[in-house]
């Protein structure tokens, strides 16, 4: 500890973005990885827990969801006093608790909101039932800046829109974001960790105009929470006044550095080092 002369105190302050998704009990995903995410990126992170998980690396093994109005008073209470700058959505399992999500933001006037369209699990099974995606896709799309699936929820965004389109190389990417960015209006980051040879992701605006994101392939078992980290980096970096491209950009050389530490914990898919940095 160091003494400093009371008179060299000041006052400091830091823009805030916030987490509106679910818990994950062992710290890999969600919640708690995005509030240590927000907090790395150099921002102040805030959350609206919309329902509670036991899970492990090994797998989720009880979901509880918050009532909408538990959900929409969360929200509520966050930009009543401490108004986040950006905005990350994640797993919100319901109908019920999307809606209270998007009525609160949109009643917030929330701007530089990052959807990041949590609907297949790793294993390829669906999270939340069709219904639920309708209004996922209906309500919260059209007010985000912009939303990150991987190629599973790719596919998923496709079949919604009636296309049967199975994105495997590069241009299908191409031609996927293009197709969901025209049809739900809003900017779209195509990640390709999912099965490609490489970690490149394509953002897609909804002028059309393309940019991919290259990253190197890191050939660690352990990448639980890897979606919940990369959106939640860019949020926390919109927060902080970056332009999306540069948003983007360095979420992704924070997930990449993260995932190099090698961290090795629990006996499934386990998280990684998101204090690398500081180490």
């Amino acid at each position: 500890m160091h003494d400093h002369p009371a008179a060299e105190l000041r006052r400091t302050t830091l823009p805030a973005a916030m987490s509106v998704a679910t818990t994950d009990s062992s710290g890999g995903a969600g919640i708690p990885v995005d509030l240590k995410t927000m907090m790395a990126c150099g921002v102040f992170a805030e959350c609206c827990v919309c329902a509670i998980t036991a899970q492990n690396t090994k797998g989720v093994t009880h979901i509880e969801e918050l009532s909408p109005v538990a959900i929409r008073k969360q929200i509520d209470a966050v930009f009543d006093d401490i108004p986040p700058q950006a905005v990350k959505i994640g797993m919100v399992p319901s109908i019920e608790g999307i809606t209270a999500v998007a009525d609160a933001l949109e009643a917030n006037k929330a701007v530089n909101i990052v959807v990041d369209p949590v609907m297949v699990a790793t294993s390829g099974a669906k999270l939340i039932n069709d219904d639920a995606i309708a209004t996922l896709t209906s309500r919260l799309f059209p007010m985000a800046t912009l939303i990150t699936p991987n190629l599973p929820e790719t596919r998923v965004l496709l079949e919604t829109i009636g296309s049967d389109l199975v994105p495997e190389s590069e241009d299908d990417m191409e031609q996927a974001g293009h197709l969901i960015a025209e049809h739900y209006s809003c900017n779209v980051l195509v990640k390709g960790g999912h099965g490609l040879a490489d970690a490149n992701d394509l953002l897609v605006r909804t002028d059309g105009a393309t940019q991919w994101f290259y990253g190197e392939r890191i050939n660690n078992p352990n990448t639980h929470g890897t979606g919940c980290t990369l959106s939640s980096a860019i949020a926390a970096n919109l927060a902080a006044g970056a332009s999306l491209e540069q948003a983007i950009e360095q979420a992704k050389l924070y997930v990449s550095g993260a995932l190099r530490q090698m961290l090795d914990l629990g006996s499934g898919s386990g998280p990684f080092d998101h204090a690398w940095q500081w180490r």
